[in-house]
């Protein structure tokens, strides 16, 4: 039952992903009076047509998941028909930059609403304060998040009163002589003065707590220690402020993504190697599962992270995406006419493959992962 649920999920989710975009692309061709010839609910091969509404066609299509819009003219080869009235290629160069944009658009916009709701009401960490302790601190001081810190022993110098006792790095002191430890200072002020003192730690691996008698040489106990988040969660926020907490993470995520994208070429031209992080469908799959596990306020976080994702990638100035027809567009502005038509969908066709190929690849590395 939980792998069909499950199922069900990554389904929804991939649908909704996809339809949002192209629904963006369908209001946007509409205001600037571009002809929508069908609205496709799934991809092809078409099962069933549902109705017609104002001359757009929607459709009932095989593969139950997603969508498409198929603008009037948008596949044309031939320059009178292309450039139609009602078509797309007829359309002003500002209407066609906004159409090509509006799918990013709605990606975007879902995952703004969703992370606004996940900051008020299912208390979500933003993404901007696990890049450091002094972020985290900051978040704390905001009321962005409650944290709970301890200290960590990141080593034990050898000779010195811990080494002597035994006492090994990577533990977590939680009190000395009974008095609890919460930050490094705490220990200075536990220790000063004293010659021995007894340190109760957690050791995270075997998970147990453990005493050491520490002898102490001019107050130290010989270990390096640093203040560590034993504990961080969200703090419900005012709808205002939560929609300005997820503009924050929104392009704090956008710009990880464009940065994991260029990763992905730089390893796969260095090493040919599909690196740690990035994920195709199998991947997503997987996600959708353990989000499934843990809560509906997981899968929401899920959704948006994708919906994010799918923005950063279709902007990206690479042919067959949506970033890569702006440039077309674009390239018209600049030269005060069209590209060659025969150009731009061979160049379009090019990259579908290759991005076809790329996701494959992905997709065989997410594969290999699971074994």
């Amino acid at each position: 039952m939980a792998i069909l649920i499950s199922s069900l999920a990554f389904l929804l989710l991939l649908s909704v992903l996809i339809l949002i975009h192209e629904l963006g692309h369908f209001v946007a061709a509409r205001f600037f009076g571009v002809t929508v010839e069908e609205f496709g609910f799934g991809l092809p091969p078409r099962v069933l047509s549902l109705f017609r509404w104002r001359g757009t066609l929607f459709s009932l299509n095989g593969v139950p998941f997603g969508g498409f819009v198929r603008l009037k003219g948008e596949n044309a080869m031939e320059h009178a028909e292309n450039r139609a009235p009602g078509s797309f290629g007829g359309a002003s160069i500002p209407a066609r930059l906004v159409i090509l944009s509006a799918g990013v658009f709605m990606n975007f916009l879902l995952a703004i609403a969703l992370l606004t709701l996940g900051f008020s009401l299912w208390q979500w960490v933003p993404v901007s304060v696990y890049t450091s302790l002094e972020h985290m601190q900051m978040a704390a001081d905001r009321g962005i998040v409650e944290m709970e810190l301890g200290v960590r022993i990141v080593d034990v110098v050898g000779g010195g009163g811990a080494a002597q006792a035994g006492m090994a790095a990577g533990v977590f002191v939680t009190a000395i002589d009974d008095v609890p430890i919460r930050t490094p200072d705490d220990v200075v002020a536990a220790q000063s003065g004293k010659r021995q003192v007894m340190y109760t730690v957690t050791d995270p691996v075997a998970d147990e707590e453990r005493t050491y008698t520490v002898s102490l040489s001019d107050g130290q106990a010989g270990v390096a220690m640093s203040a560590f988040p034993l504990r961080i969660a969200g703090v419900a926020q005012p709808v205002h402020r939560a929609f300005f907490l997820a503009l924050e993470d929104a392009w704090m995520m956008m710009v990880q993504t464009v940065y994991a994208i260029g990763q992905l070429f730089v390893s796969l031209a260095q090493r040919g190697i599909v690196p740690e992080g990035i994920s195709g469908i199998v991947g997503i799959a997987q996600y959708t599962h353990i989000s499934v596990q843990e809560g509906f306020g997981a899968y929401l976080r899920l959704v948006a992270l994708l919906s994010l994702s799918l923005a950063a990638l279709n902007i990206l100035p690479l042919p067959a995406l949506d970033g890569g027809r702006i440039v077309f567009v674009l390239a018209e502005l600049v030269q005060r006419r069209p590209v060659n038509r025969t150009f731009e969908v061979v160049t379009n066709s090019i990259g579908f493959v290759f991005l076809v190929l790329l996701l494959l690849l992905i997709t065989y590395h997410d594969i290999l992962r699971l074994f």
